[in-house]
């Protein structure tokens, strides 16, 4: 028997295109003077797609004055995308634009090695899936880290100079007045306003009756579209109108997080008298602030003042502002300010269950237990974001989200439970009776 042999030719290994995004964190500063976004995309777009071997996935940018990757929407979802395996390779900048906080760097990158997605710094020509790249990662991160608390230093003695010498840094004007070569210059239709609103308070008016007297008359505030009560407390405990200048109110906690905190005391501050044009005197001043005072003392004894954990520690992700305990006829909730006295048209924010931020708080703590002195030594604060996430701003620096529940029954105690059903009988008992 005749054998016959027939070769069949291997098949060639087809290359595979790497799948590749960028990343780009825009500061509200240097960079985005330098470089506006669209350019970083289309420069990012370009490169990649100029490559045969890659294949445009997207750039992912973020504007913001921290590096923790926590509080960055567009990091958080370019990670996300990473775990879906829809990414081979990020491509970003520097280390400093990656993440300004080494352990942060470290972290991520090793979580995404695992999952065998590279990262290329372009500054520094490193890829993080090399064999020595997290050694030198690691060294130079650290440098990284170092130089922007030494620049941040730098910046804070120039800016305290400048403050010894009576001279504005940054900041927005006042209504009433225009910031021009750092000086303040009154805006007289603006003073009226001013004027008004001290002369409303001082009449017996409150803060909420003095915000819609304002709308009424079709009266704008300097930076919002409604007045609202703390822009009316901002204006009547300015200093800056009696034409003295108070500067360093506020500062940088860190050079990491960058966040703005009132000035309590932990540095000087300056007092410039007869700086610019007063708007009111010393005098309709200090009647203001002792009136404010008597109100204080008569709406709230010392003796029942309510004792609340989360008291002046939550704040709105939408607006900004604080958020306030309100008690409804099932549970306790903190609902944003804003939208407390001006309605669900002036803040979309979501109030959340008293309950909840302590199970969130547990879990970012990694307690069983609810303890108030410990929380309040490792939690700065909590602002409460869209899609219902609370973003916990630590002591350390750092920042970490948690979801609470979607499902409003989920967050019911055994308590609640029983009032609603109780409710839903006497409901039913009501309608047989008038059936």
């Amino acid at each position: 028997m005749n054998k016959t042999i027939t070769k069949i030719d291997s098949i060639p290994n087809l290359a595979i295109k790497k799948r590749v995004a960028a990343y780009t964190r825009v500061s509200s500063g240097k960079d985005a003077m330098l470089q506006s976004l669209s350019a970083q995309v289309n420069y990012y777009k370009k490169l990649i797609n100029e490559n045969h071997m890659w294949d445009f996935v997207g750039v992912y940018s973020d504007e913001a004055l921290t590096g923790t990757k926590d509080s960055r929407a567009e990091f958080q979802k370019l990670l996300k995308d990473c775990r879906a395996g829809k990414i081979d390779m990020i491509i970003t900048k520097s280390i400093s634009r990656f993440a300004r906080n080494t352990v942060t760097l470290l972290e991520t990158v090793r979580e995404l090695k695992a999952i065998h997605v590279d990262v290329f710094f372009e500054e520094q020509n490193i890829h993080s899936m090399s064999g020595d790249g997290e050694m030198i990662l690691s060294f130079l991160a650290t440098f990284a880290q170092e130089e922007s608390r030494s620049a941040s230093e730098n910046m804070k003695w120039r800016i305290q100079k400048d403050f010894n010498e009576g001279i504005i840094w940054g900041g927005k004007s006042c209504l009433g007045y225009k910031l021009e070569n750092r000086k303040l210059e009154m805006i007289p239709e603006e003073a009226e306003i001013v004027r008004l609103i001290f002369k409303l308070y001082i009449e017996g008016h409150g803060a909420d009756t003095i915000g819609k007297i304002l709308d009424s008359k079709g009266v704008k505030p300097k930076y919002a579209s409604k007045w609202s009560r703390s822009t009316i407390m901002q204006i009547i405990s300015n200093y800056n109108y009696t034409g003295d200048l108070i500067l360093q109110k506020t500062f940088r906690d860190n050079h990491l997080t960058k966040r703005k905190v009132m000035n309590k005391g932990e540095l000087d501050q300056y007092i410039v008298e007869n700086n610019h044009e007063a708007i009111i005197s010393h005098e309709v001043f200090e009647e203001l602030q002792r009136i404010r005072k008597e109100k204080r003392k008569r709406s709230v004894s010392p003796s029942i003042q309510k004792h609340y954990s989360f008291k002046g520690m939550v704040r709105c992700g939408v607006c900004g502002r604080a958020y306030v305990r309100k008690t409804t006829p099932s549970k306790h909730i903190w609902k944003c300010s804003f939208s407390v006295t001006k309605g669900i048209e002036a803040c979309v924010s979501k109030q959340v269950p008293d309950c909840q931020i302590i199970q969130a708080s547990n879990h970012i703590l990694n307690r069983t237990e609810f303890d108030e002195n410990y929380f309040k030594s490792k939690v700065e604060s909590i602002e409460v974001m869209s899609e219902r996430r609370l973003t916990f701003h630590l002591k350390d620096g750092t920042s970490k989200d948690n979801r609470w529940n979607t499902s409003r029954s989920e967050s019911w105690t055994e308590d609640m439970r029983e009032q609603a059903r109780i409710r839903r009988i006497n409901q039913m008992k009501g309608r047989v009776l008038h059936g």
